[in-house]
């Protein structure tokens, strides 16, 4: 047996050198046992690494399998320096291994890699810092953080840079992170009893963090908060987590009660004013006139703030319609449906799915694009009830004008619009339904939705999903 000997549980350096030596001497992974610095002597283990052949060819690796294994070396599980050796020695026979996302090693390395991830995620979000009696505007701060993997050099940077002017300790199980203003240094292992219990401004941060507190963020399914549960012992805010969730419904629908049930006086005026339909509305016969009516289109307010109508398009005996919540940011500004981020994702998932974007025909349940402005952004607003039921007009010659065998639902807006159906999405995604006339309708999200998931796995298998969706309205298309 071989031994390799790191200088510490995370030293990705140290098992970059000797993973080299190792596999340049022909070394197998079974036949090393990996040292840290916290492991003692193995008895069975012998020091010397044989050298190299001298004719040995230089080791190649993909860039990717660095960034791999720099997060996979901080990992908790004991087997990672030998999972990362042999996936070095098999990377010199199968150059694009790392493109095999089902391999055995490559899953098991991206799994433990994003696990990582994660932990780092959750570091920089949960460590919350607390003044030791006496300290000045600069510190000392102490805090207390339960890691699952090795990451505190890694997370190190983040806080040097955040903090850089503080002087500040971090307190893990696996030992402190000391930072004076301009050396940090790392500690012998910690417990919790060595961090405060809490300072002077706590009181104004609960109060803070109570006020702001959003019933509205948190998941349905089991009205959790989307702070994971093993990180509230360690948050001063912890203690007003599960009160203020068991509050979240009765303030929800305090909320509600307390909405006016009338629109305000000038909103009133304005509706009495408006025509059911305007003259150019009530004669058209065809979809170009549908088009052009809808320019001038005054139906709600979304008119007063909106670059312009975007109608839909695409051939007029498409086989499918598809029906999106309402113009973006870019595509309010092209006058163009689905043409921004979630239309290119659109469009991916399209191709991917065997299916044309050029032989569908695409819309938005409203037309015109409702945004809040921020600075000189225009963020987007989810549209109203009120607002998707002044567009239906539109929508309803877009229906009557293509007549598409197929209409697809590209999330809740849309499945409302066309439905009245005001509950989850997920209840109507994988039910066969129809529209009244007797057309066939499926359900599923909005590309959008993808775009906003936050981790790389959950938008990894959402995508699969959505494509799945687009192969089976495919399917159906086929049988007409």
């Amino acid at each position: 047996m071989i031994a390799a000997r790191l200088n510490g549980p995370a030293d990705f350096a140290g098992w970059r050198r000797e993973a080299r030596r190792l596999a340049l001497a022909g070394i197998r992974p079974e036949a090393v046992a990996w040292l840290t610095g916290e492991d003692g002597a193995d008895l069975f283990a012998t020091e010397r690494i044989p050298p190299a052949d001298a004719e040995s060819a230089a080791l190649t690796v993909p860039r990717r399998f660095i960034e791999l294994a720099e997060n996979v070396i901080c990992h908790r599980d004991a087997g990672r320096f030998a999972l990362l050796h042999r996936l070095l020695l098999r990377l010199q026979r199968e150059p694009r291994l790392l493109e095999d996302s089902v391999d055995p090693d490559v899953a098991r390395a991206d799994a433990m890699a994003r696990s990582v991830r994660r932990d780092l995620h959750k570091m920089t979000a949960f460590v919350r810092f607390r003044a030791v009696s006496g300290a000045g505007e600069n510190g000392p701060f102490i805090a207390w953080f339960e890691p699952e993997h090795f990451i505190l050099e890694r997370a190190a940077a983040f806080f040097t840079a955040r903090f850089g002017t503080m002087i500040w300790s971090i307190m893990t199980p696996q030992g402190p992170l000391h930072w004076d203003g301009t050396v940090l240094q790392l500690g012998a292992a910690a417990c919790k009893a060595d961090a405060p219990d809490g300072d002077a401004m706590e009181t104004y941060w609960l109060t803070y963090y109570a006020n702001i507190f959003n019933p509205a963020r948190l998941k349905p399914q089991a009205m959790k908060s989307e702070m994971p549960a093993k990180y509230w012992r360690n948050l001063p805010e912890a203690e007003l987590i599960v009160p203020l969730i068991a509050s979240a419904t009765r303030r929800a629908e305090d909320m509600v009660m307390r909405a006016p049930t009338q629109p305000p006086e000038r909103h009133v005026r304005q509706l009495r004013r408006r025509p059911e339909l305007s003259p150019d509305e009530s004669a058209i016969t065809s979809w170009q006139e549908a088009a052009m009516a809808a320019q001038r289109c005054r139906r709600c307010d979304l008119h007063c703030n909106a670059t312009q109508t975007v109608f839909g398009e695409g051939p007029l005996d498409a086989p499918v319609l598809f029906v999106g919540e309402q113009p973006g940011d870019q595509e309010d500004l092209a006058g163009r449906p689905f043409v921004g981020p979630a239309g290119q994702l659109f469009d991916r998932a399209m191709r991917e799915a065997g299916l044309e974007r050029s032989r569908a025909y695409v819309t938005n349940a409203v037309k015109h694009f409702k945004f809040q402005l921020r600075g000189k952004r225009r963020i987007h607003e989810k549209p109203n009830v009120g607002e998707i039921s002044a567009c239906r007009f539109w929508l309803d010659l877009e229906l009557q004008f293509v007549k598409p065998p197929l209409v697809v639902a590209l999330g809740a807006t849309a499945l409302r619009s066309l439905t009245g159906h005001a509950g989850s999405l997920a209840s109507a995604r994988d039910r066969e339904m129809a529209l009244q006339d007797g057309t066939p309708l499926l359900a599923t999200v909005h590309p959008s939705f993808l775009l906003r998931l936050p981790d790389e796995e959950a938008r990894s298998r959402e995508y699969a999903r959505f494509v799945a969706d687009l192969e089976r309205v495919g399917q159906r298309i086929l049988r007409h």
